[in-house]
């Protein structure tokens, strides 16, 4: 499973979902549909922007993402 894995690209996919989350467009749907639909377009857009920042690492067939959530200075 593990042959042909490209981390980094991989990281690069997650950073490509984030920002097509930010250019979807909302459906014609109203009410509770549509705060559904907000709620996981924010929810979409979080995962895969918090695994695209990940530093990733792959040792003895363990894939370890370390994501960093100190606030930057």
């Amino acid at each position: 499973m593990t042959q042909g894995l490209d981390i980094d690209a991989m990281l690069k996919r997650y950073a490509e979902r984030a920002a097509a989350v930010k250019k979807r467009n909302l459906p014609p749907v109203g009410g509770d549909e549509r705060k559904m639909f907000i709620k996981q377009t924010e929810d979409d857009f979080m995962d895969f922007s918090i695994i695209s920042d990940a530093t990733a690492s792959f040792e003895d067939g363990v894939l370890t993402l370390s994501i960093d959530f100190n606030p930057k200075t």
